[in-house]
């Protein structure tokens, strides 16, 4: 049996992230979006953990959590 190796197995996501996310890749290259494997950081704390004390990013700030905000 060949060795699999699996990093993540959640689904893409597919909603848009809260309008607090912030990535090195937006400043860059102007994408509204940030990438699931680029570092970001909550606007709101200017930190890599959000008012609720969670990890910010991609998979992490979508709705459903307390702080989530819509993306208009």
């Amino acid at each position: 049996m060949p060795f699999e190796k699996s990093l993540d197995e959640r689904p893409a996501v597919t909603s848009p992230p809260c309008v607090h996310l912030r990535s090195k890749a937006m400043y860059v290259e102007g994408t509204q979006r940030p990438a699931e494997s680029s570092p970001c950081w909550c606007n709101l704390t200017q930190h890599s953990r959000g008012p609720d004390q969670e990890f910010a990013g991609v998979r992490e700030c979508v709705p459903g959590r307390a702080c989530f905000r819509e993306t208009r």
